[in-house]
């Protein structure tokens, strides 16, 4: 098969050589009008002379065979009769104006000029075939400049097809690049506006699939984070109750809430599967924020006392929020795991519970005020402190930024280095609810 380029270049060649084609055809065609023209207009001026001359003799048309041999040179001949010319110029002739132009006499072409000499007709005869010599010259250079037209057209015609055709590949390279799962540079975006046009298309095109690949793998980090979490909690419980450090009955509680959340979990995702979607649905309900502490405090004291941390949920009442009971869980339970890695054993972790507040606070090394900023992104304080402190994925902050936002609430972090952390969460209140703590 052949390429987009010879294509071009074919279809771009056979134009150029019909139209070298046809400009030599005119050209040939004007040429020789202009030939004739400038042969008949010195045949005329040649009659002239000759008229001239014989009508100033004692007697007019008598010497005319002494010019024989002048006009045999030119291959011309001369009639003393009028009876071979068209009518029109007999008719100028008997008017005493002069007459010249083409005319078939014994089967041959011939140009004339014919002029009236004290009366009688004198016609100057040459052969069309004698100013073939004369357009000989002018063929050869026609041909020699459509040649080198061709020659020209030709080359303008290969890089034209080219440059065409150089964008195209540089798409289809791309594209393979991207079949092969590897993001290809942004193409440049130059030529015609159809090229161009093409170029932004793709590149959009490949932004678009970079980005869907990276939402589609943050998505599968953020649901092994979340699997991790009740996994931890139940493993925790599993090796207390095989230490007989803890009841059964309290294991069989919270390995049943764990696994009722994972079975959410899963369900959530096997929906995200069904809609081609890449993030967790909330389904908003009035909570008790002193209940999701205690919760989060029962599912990590077991990790506490491995770490030698104090873990504790503070509330002074009721605290009463709108939100998704689950979801603020996971926020809790991801902020409570990041303050007891980061703790240092004989330091303490509270969980305090406000209407409408939630509030986290560590007394592990901080952040410093530049890192507050940035601490809810994406693997920021992993790849700022991975390796000085015993940080997680670096997606967990990022994921408590999320579900609480899609709550209809907001995070903040406020940090002294070295004495205490606090990651308040701030959710939406009941109608005649006590205001929430600062």
């Amino acid at each position: 098969m052949s390429s987009l380029r010879t294509r071009l270049f074919r279809a771009i060649a056979l134009i150029v050589l019909l139209c070298v084609a046809m400009t030599f055809a005119v050209g040939l065609v004007l040429t020789r009008r202009a030939v004739d023209s400038a042969t008949l207009k010195d045949l005329a001026h040649q009659a002239d002379l000759i008229a001239g001359g014989q009508s100033k003799a004692l007697s007019p048309l008598t010497h005319l065979p002494d010019l024989k041999p002048y006009l045999a040179r030119q291959h011309e001949r001369y009639l003393t009769r009028d009876s071979a010319l068209p009518a029109s110029a007999r008719r100028a002739l008997a008017r005493g104006k002069p007459a010249q132009g083409t005319l078939v006499l014994n089967g041959q072409d011939s140009f004339f000029a014919a002029r009236r000499v004290h009366g009688k007709p004198f016609v100057l005869l040459r052969p069309k075939s004698a100013s073939t010599a004369s357009l000989t010259p002018f063929i050869y250079s026609l041909l020699i400049a459509a040649l080198a037209s061709g020659a020209l057209a030709a080359l303008v015609a290969f890089l034209l097809a080219r440059r065409i055709a150089l964008p195209v590949r540089r798409v289809a390279d791309a594209a393979r690049s991207l079949a092969r799962g590897t993001r290809p540079d942004p193409l440049p975006v130059a030529g015609p506006a159809e090229l161009a046009t093409l170029a932004v298309a793709f590149n959009d095109l490949a932004e678009q699939l970079a980005r869907a690949r990276e939402a589609e793998r943050s998505f599968l980090l953020s649901v092994s984070h979340e699997l991790k979490t009740p996994l931890t909690a139940i493993r925790g419980y599993a090796e207390a109750l095989q230490d007989g450090a803890i009841e059964p009955e309290d294991v069989a509680a919270t390995v049943v809430a764990e696994a009722a959340r994972l079975e959410r979990l899963v369900g959530d995702l096997l929906d995200l599967a069904r809609m081609n979607r890449t993030d967790f649905g909330v389904h908003p309900t009035e909570i008790d924020l002193a209940e999701v502490a205690e919760d989060a405090v029962r599912r990590y004291e077991q990790q506490a006392d491995v770490f030698g941390v104090s873990l504790v949920a503070v509330a002074d009442g009721p605290s009463p929020a709108i939100a998704d009971a689950d979801r603020v869980l996971q926020v809790i339970s991801n902020l409570v795991e990041n303050a007891l890695r980061l703790t240092p054993r004989g330091g303490e972790v509270r969980v305090i519970a406000a209407p409408g507040v939630l509030r986290v606070e560590d007394t592990g090394p901080g952040l410093e005020p530049e890192d507050r900023e940035r601490a809810f992104e994406r693997f920021y304080l992993h790849e700022r402190y991975g390796r000085e402190r015993p940080v997680g994925t670096g997606l967990g902050l990022a994921i408590v930024k999320e579900l609480v936002e899609a709550m209809g609430g907001t995070v903040e972090v406020a940090s002294e280095p070295g004495r205490l952390t606090a990651f308040t969460v701030r959710l939406a209140m009941p109608e005649r609810a006590p205001a929430p703590a600062a």
